[in-house]
């Protein structure tokens, strides 16, 4: 007999719609502000961060794309839906971010080699701008990003672009009080070396999603303890965990049954008690008489 319960289910970015928005369009102002800004200024900190604002403007997009997307119903050939659409546009988000840390290391270290004069006092005004935009964007994902991959992908871009904004100002102060323009390619160096981190640690997770494996939130040997003590449990196997997306968890079990436990009971117990302790929307029971296993193959 096997039992398979569905709660209806929003993937956790699609609640955060409206924010995203927002900080989309706070962004895409202030890149056409930038990059004018840059080109007046001549400053490889603020061109930098006008090509990262670029990449952030397009990844903020591509979360609200995908999470758009991850909302259409399931159909007979996607049974589960497109909820897997918002980790591929964090994946995208966080090799993009990684590029773009590449970049600003290689134009860092030909810069390095013959710095420019740059207008620093304009640059300051600038990244100034940046930082206001940059902070606000942050307290409104700031909340958001702790529940969903694609939400924390958009949150790592515009605290990357925080960053940047950051590195840009104090390579202004530097260049405005000493004239000394090496401060530009070694700020932008050390913005490129803070983003990587992050977003490798983005990527990781999001990969781990697409790679069904366990999601973070859930505790395999504490779920496997649970099944095992539930009482008509004679014993359990083919226990699978994995995430549709952020928030949206599911798994399936072979429970091997007391012979003399009614089953409808059994798989009503087994369901609540995984409903209570555990954060999985989608699970599938197959229940199985002692015995039944024995010389069956399972994959």
């Amino acid at each position: 007999m096997m039992s398979e319960t569905k709660i209806q289910t929003v993937s956790a970015a699609a609640k955060h719609k409206k924010n995203l928005v927002i900080v989309l369009s706070l962004s895409g102002a202030y890149l056409v502000a930038e990059v004018i800004g840059g080109m007046i200024t001549q400053s490889l900190a603020l061109l930098a961060d006008a090509a990262h604002m670029l990449t952030d403007v397009v990844g903020l997009l591509l979360a609200l794309i995908a999470i758009k997307i991850g909302e259409r119903k399931a159909s007979s050939t996607k049974t589960y839906g497109y909820y897997r659409t918002e980790i591929l546009a964090a994946v995208i988000n966080a090799v993009v971010l990684l590029g773009i840390s590449v970049y600003v290391l290689f134009e860092a270290y030909k810069r390095f080699q013959d710095p420019p004069e740059v207008q620093s006092k304009s640059m300051l005004i600038v990244a100034g701008i940046g930082l206001v935009v940059n902070i606000i964007g942050m307290m409104i994902l700031r909340k958001d990003s702790s529940e969903s991959l694609n939400m924390k992908g958009a949150y790592f871009e515009v605290l990357s672009d925080m960053l940047t904004s950051i590195g840009v100002m104090i390579a202004g102060v530097i260049m405005f009080t000493t004239n000394w323009y090496y401060a530009d390619p070694i700020i932008s160096a050390a913005i490129g070396l803070l983003i990587f981190p992050r977003t490798w640690h983005l990527l990781k997770e999001a990969v781990n999603v697409l790679m069904e494996g366990v999601p973070k939130d859930v505790d395999p040997e504490k779920l496997r303890k649970l099944l095992e003590q539930t009482p008509g449990v004679a014993g359990i196997h083919d226990l699978h965990i994995w995430s549709l997306t952020s928030g949206v968890n599911a798994m399936s079990v072979h429970v091997i049954k007391d012979k003399m436990f009614p089953q409808n009971e059994l798989l009503k117990d087994l369901t609540d008690r995984i409903t209570v302790n555990f954060k999985i929307s989608h699970t599938t029971i197959q229940i199985e008489e002692e015995g039944y296993e024995e010389g069956e193959v399972h994959s």
